[in-house]
């Protein structure tokens, strides 16, 4: 049966089946091959997401991901002071709640491809355009995250991979390499367009097929139509899943 994927992560993973999303294209890429599973909880920060673990991914499970991505750290880095503070986690305790997400899933399965993935870059003066627009008068007056302190955050994901022997993907430095990134890739100045969206799959995929979970290289789950004789169909069927 197919191994399944799953997008472990906040508002970034809970919205990439959206049209255009990179859990949507994920799926499309891996059809009939694995079942890519979605686990986005938006507003989470990594100490909150601690919370989930033995629900979404039990010990004893007899049927754990093959593969998880780990797509925490646009909340953690919230800065306190500001409107979204009760989302802070310091930037010591965000790699340390990473640190025992990906111990809770190697405990799960030892063979598990696991890929940390940073915080985007964060366009200061695209929150603030999206908080004047949504709130008007009761907006806030400074942005409640800063492209600075997301770089930190970030910078504090890739160690850690380095540390753990892990796959990372540094988003906030990947989607920055682009001439107007801000309104290119985000949305808000913090959630992807279609755009950034597409970073974040190509991404992805292109870890997956580094490490060994190439799409193309997996087989369908069951026969392509062109195997199977209009007149002798089960014959197509016994040899696939015997």
């Amino acid at each position: 049966m197919r191994p399944n994927i799953v997008l472990f992560g906040d508002s970034i993973t809970e919205q990439s089946f959206r049209y255009g999303g990179w859990g949507a294209s994920l799926a499309d890429a891996y059809s009939r091959k694995a079942d890519v599973l979605v686990r986005g909880y938006g507003g989470y920060n990594t100490r909150w997401a601690l919370f989930l673990l033995h629900h979404l991914f039990p010990l004893d499970s007899k049927k754990p991901p093959v593969a998880t991505t780990i797509f925490f750290g646009a909340n953690d880095a919230a800065l306190l002071g500001r409107t979204s503070e009760r989302q802070h986690v310091p930037i010591e305790e965000y790699k340390e709640n990473l640190g025992k997400i990906v111990n809770h899933l190697k405990e799960c399965s030892p063979t598990m491809l696991i890929v940390l993935i940073t915080p985007p870059p964060i366009d200061e003066e695209g929150r603030m355009e999206y908080a004047r627009a949504t709130y008007g008068e009761k907006a806030m007056t400074s942005p409640e995250r800063t492209n600075e302190v997301a770089g930190v955050y970030a910078r504090g994901c890739v160690e850690l991979a380095r540390e753990l022997d892990l796959r990372s993907i540094n988003l906030w430095s990947k989607m920055q390499e682009t001439d107007g990134w801000q309104k290119k890739y985000l949305s808000d100045g913090l959630h992807l367009t279609p755009e950034g969206n597409a970073v974040v799959f190509r991404e992805v995929a292109r870890v997956f097929c580094e490490a060994w979970l190439s799409a193309a290289e997996m087989p369908y789950d069951f026969p392509h139509h062109s195997e199977i004789d209009g007149k002798n169909p089960e014959k197509a069927f016994q040899q696939k899943c015997l």
